[in-house]
């Protein structure tokens, strides 16, 4: 059985007002076995797309290489913009070593209620998925119950958005549900009418293209 530990700690300025929300680095991030292309930090993997989508957004000529470089250009952007990065997961166990989140087993959870309350400028919770099994929103909506708070829905329209009180002191926090940065959301991308309609005026447009748009207003 893999132990798939998350390799980074949450990575939080202290002017962040947005918060990105994942579940676990592909395993290869736990054992520190990178591949060329890869950058050793959130949202690293070569594979992966956020990076490329925030990129295309705002022009920030990344380098994806296995470099330090690449690391504080991510870094400087995050401080820059007021975002930061705590992804649910601690760790997990696995019986196949590969990155699907319905893989995990014996999960632990980061507090990310307790991290809201140690970061009072944070009111938007960015979820890199929607709310399927072992997904970044599946677990949060876990961890809340602990909490006895319950998310309320604003919008059912891909993204999702819903808002939740905190308790100690009625902070309003907002939650957007972004369809995942990653190659396998494709085909639930490829079946979305906004897509299907962008695709019709636009042939030459993308998945990639397609995000671009929907994290665009959030970010």
């Amino acid at each position: 059985m893999f132990h798939h530990i998350h390799p980074y700690p949450p990575f939080i300025p202290e002017n962040a007002t947005k918060l990105i929300v994942g579940t676990l680095p592909p395993p290869r991030f736990t054992t520190g076995e990178l591949k060329e292309g890869d950058v050793d930090f959130c949202y690293g993997s070569r594979d992966g797309q956020l990076w490329l989508i925030l990129d295309k957004i705002f022009g920030l000529d990344l380098k994806f290489e296995t470099t330090a470089e690449a690391i504080k250009q991510r870094e400087h952007f995050l401080i820059k913009r007021g975002i930061g990065i705590c992804d649910m997961v601690a760790s997990a166990k696995r019986e196949k070593v590969d990155a699907s989140d319905i893989g995990m087993l014996e999960v632990e959870l980061r507090d990310l209620v307790a991290v809201l309350q140690q970061n009072p400028k944070i009111d938007t919770l960015l979820f890199t998925g929607g709310n399927s099994k072992n997904g970044s929103e599946y677990f949060f909506r876990r961890k809340l119950k602990e909490y006895n708070i319950s998310l309320k829905l604003v919008t059912n329209k891909v993204p999702r958005i819903h808002t939740f009180q905190l308790p100690e002191n009625g902070r309003i926090v907002k939650t957007v549900s972004l369809i995942a940065p990653s190659g396998a959301a494709n085909r639930a991308v490829g079946s979305l009418s906004a897509y299907k309609k962008m695709k019709d005026e636009f042939p030459e447009k993308t998945t990639i293209d397609f995000r671009v748009e929907q994290y665009r207003p959030f970010f």
